[in-house]
C-alpha cells in the first residue's frame, strides 16, 4: 500500500521534500528539453532578496552593486522585487563617507533598496555613525538580519 502512494506521489510530480513542482517549473523543464528555455518563469507575485556584503574588496563591492542593479532590471522581476543589502565586517567600507560609493548607493535607495549596516561591526571596529553615509539604516547584527530574512523566505545572495 505504501508503494502505491509513493508511486502516485511521484507520478503527481511530488518531490521527496513534500513539495509539488509548480506548473511554471514543469513548463521550464519541458522548455529546456525542447531547447527553448530562456530562464525561470517568474510565477510569484513578489520576490524578496537579501544581499550579503562582508568584504572591502572594491571589485566585490562593484560586483555586488552591479548584481543588485541587474536583479532590479531583470524583466521577470521588474516591479515585483524587494532587495536589502546588509553590510557587516569589512563590508562596512561600502557605507563610509571616504569611499566612492555614495552616488550608486543613492541611486539604489531611490529604487527602493534597503541599505543596512550591522551595529555590532561599528562597536567592534570603533566606527562612528558620523563616518558613514546618512542614507543607511542600522540593524543590531548583520548575521541576525540574514537569519531572520532567510526564515521569512528571502533569497540570500552572496556575490
Amino acid at each position: 500500500m505504501k508503494s502505491f502512494f509513493l508511486t502516485a506521489a511521484l507520478i503527481a510530480g511530488l518531490s521527496f521534500t513534500g513539495r509539488a513542482q509548480t506548473p511554471a517549473a514543469m513548463h521550464d523543464a519541458e522548455a529546456f528539453q525542447k531547447g527553448t528555455f530562456a530562464g525561470a518563469t517568474a510565477d510569484q507575485a513578489h520576490y524578496n532578496a537579501v544581499y550579503q556584503l562582508d568584504s572591502d574588496d572594491p571589485k566585490l563591492i562593484q560586483q555586488t552593486l552591479r548584481n543588485i542593479n541587474n536583479a532590479l532590471e531583470d524583466a521577470r522581476l521588474k516591479g515585483k522585487i524587494t532587495i536589502e543589502l546588509v553590510a557587516f565586517g569589512n563590508g562596512t567600507a561600502l557605507f563610509r563617507k571616504d569611499q566612492p560609493y555614495e552616488a550608486p548607493l543613492t541611486a539604489l535607495k531611490a529604487k527602493g533598496v534597503i541599505l543596512s549596516q550591522c551595529l555590532n561591526t561599528l562597536k567592534e571596529k570603533k566606527i562612528s555613525k558620523d563616518e558613514l553615509l546618512p542614507l543607511i539604516a542600522y540593524v543590531p547584527s548583520g548575521n541576525g538580519e540574514l537569519i531572520i530574512r532567510q526564515a521569512q523566505g528571502w533569497s540570500l545572495v552572496h556575490p
